[in-house]
């Protein structure tokens, strides 16, 4: 155990869920640094390429700290197929996003990618048969309407490209959901850093795909040294963010720390302002406005179903969401 798990089991409830808080907004604040970073990067590397670098740079910053906590003797080499599929599903999920960042705003961007909860609700109502409500589907379609507001115009300007971040959203959401089924079994270090190692030899796959074929988002290249800079950035901040993020959930109920997600958009807004110049005018806002309503509506239904049930007990199937 690390010792800020260590300092985390000694505190108290209170004192561990402003912990989580914490993080959470630190790991927001931090998360748009990666997309930047991948921009900035776009001008003269392939999504693909710089993928693979974000998972190289991700695992030699997180290799270091994998061995000192000792974190790498909770590998599960049976798991290894479920780390693989985990790995591929995100790979190609950044791939799209990358090459969506190369000719959208950032802000738009991450506010389409936003949709992902609600991917998540209901494929959770698929596949995990968790009971899913009128009211949880109706802000689901509400949270679509939103996203659709932020695609209009960008659709308009660079075609089917715009529709890329839904498609990342349904790969985050996939792998949210194979992440759940592994969270309770492996130490979070371990869960990342073995995505990381995953991750290099299935992008490495694809760029030889694209140096055979000529494909352009999936060939490889040689970065010049301020490419490199950008790439480094990609993958130190990916490992940070998402390390404090881990952490948080495990600090404090995901109901208190989920909401806190859709920091990201606004801290995204901000440095797209600062690095592009780019702003979102106010029919983006609105559509903004409305995925982060359907998100945190979402988010207080699903709370408040979760403290319904111990006074229904049995007859969760009769809830209502």
């Amino acid at each position: 155990m690390s010792s800020s798990s260590a300092s985390l089991a000694a505190s108290t409830p209170e004192t561990r869920i402003v912990h989580g808080l914490g993080l959470m907004i630190l790991a927001m604040l931090m998360a748009p640094f990666i997309d930047i970073f991948s921009k900035l990067a776009t001008d003269s590397a392939s999504p693909t390429f710089i993928t693979a670098a974000r998972f190289l740079f991700q695992a030699l910053c997180m290799l270091p700290f994998v061995l000192w906590n000792g974190s790498w003797r909770t590998f599960s080499w049976q798991l290894s197929i479920y780390h693989a599929i985990r790995a591929t599903v995100i790979t190609l999920s950044m791939i799209c996003f990358v090459a969506t960042l190369a000719v959208m705003e950032v802000a738009d961007a991450v506010a389409i990618f936003f949709v992902e909860p609600i991917i998540l609700t209901v494929l959770s109502s698929i596949f995990l048969k968790e009971t899913i409500g009128w009211r949880r589907y109706t802000a689901c379609g509400i949270g679509f309407l939103g996203a659709l507001i932020v695609i209009r115009p960008s659709f308009q300007e660079i075609g089917f490209v715009a529709l890329l971040p839904i498609v990342t959203a349904l790969g985050v959401a996939i792998f949210a959901l194979l992440t759940r089924a592994l969270a309770h079994r492996e130490n979070p270090w371990s869960m990342q850093f073995q995505m990381a190692l995953w991750g290099i030899p299935i992008s490495g796959l694809l760029l030889l795909v694209g140096d055979r074929t000529g494909i352009p988002f999936l060939a490889p290249s040689l970065p010049d040294w301020l490419t490199f800079t950008w790439l480094a950035g990609v993958g130190a901040f990916a490992a940070l963010s998402g390390i404090l993020a881990v952490y948080a959930y495990r600090a404090a109920p995901a109901s208190v720390i989920a909401p806190l997600q859709y920091f990201e958009i606004v801290s995204a807004t901000l440095l797209g302002w600062l690095v592009f110049g780019d702003f979102p005018d106010p029919m983006k806002w609105l559509g903004i406005s409305i995925i982060i309503g359907s998100g945190l509506y979402i988010i207080w239904r699903e709370r408040r179903v979760a403290s319904m049930e111990p006074i229904t007990g049995a007859a969760k199937s009769t809830v209502t969401p």
